[in-house]
């Protein structure tokens, strides 16, 4: 089913925010998610994976535990990649000055990728994301991408390394739609009706219809 990328981006902060993320780390997994959308990726499937493994999950226990470390790690060995993501984003020059960061055990790490694109406009230097079987390297508008669909849609990856400055061997750049499953679809539309408030008997009444009174 294809959907242009202002309804992936807005599906994707509704479900996101539904799942538990704030709004700004909602806004973050949007972004990303029409990010790799408009490369061709399975930006909307895999964040509907990553919301189903991390629901009811506390924050704290898919977050790095130091920034500083040589490797980054989760309490639960099990690192959100959106987490992880934006915290590589936020210290981008610290990327830069040791020429790579390196993480572990980062769930569907292709989730991260947008990060590195984020880094890479602040830089001004192409960034390579890699992992088992998998190198993307970005500038922030185009892509180059190597590796099968299983190693770039892996559902986990024991180490993710992140290079600043990288090479690209080969460029890709983004369309304007992209499909989503129907499937994928209504797994992100289910998170995001939980952002709905429940009807109470005050807003059904002040809703549309005749309510409880009786026009007749």
């Amino acid at each position: 089913m294809s959907h242009s990328l202002n309804e992936i981006e807005a599906m994707s902060k509704r479900a996101a925010r539904g799942a538990g993320l704030s709004w700004g780390m909602a806004e973050e997994a949007a972004k990303g998610t029409r990010w790799l959308s408009a490369f061709g990726l399975s930006g909307a499937g895999l964040l509907a994976d990553l919301l189903d493994l991390n629901d009811h999950v506390p924050f704290e226990e898919v977050s790095p535990v130091s920034l500083t470390s040589d490797m980054w790690r989760a309490p639960s060995d099990r690192m959100s990649p959106l987490i992880a993501g934006a915290s590589l984003s936020d210290c981008a020059v610290r990327l830069q000055e040791r020429g790579a960061i390196d993480m572990a055990e980062v769930s569907f790490p292709l989730l991260a990728v947008p990060f590195a694109g984020g880094a890479a406009l602040r830089l001004g230097v192409v960034v390579a994301v890699e992992w088992d079987g998998a190198r993307l390297a970005t500038d922030g508008q185009e892509l180059c991408v190597q590796g099968s669909k299983d190693a770039l849609e892996a559902r986990h990856a024991t180490k993710v390394t992140f290079t600043a400055p990288a090479e690209m061997t080969g460029r890709s750049e983004p369309v304007m739609r992209a499909d989503v499953t129907p499937q994928n679809w209504a797994r992100l539309s289910a998170f995001a009706h939980r952002t709905f408030a429940p009807a109470t008997e005050e807003s059904r009444l002040l809703g549309a219809g005749a309510g409880l009174s009786d026009n007749d």
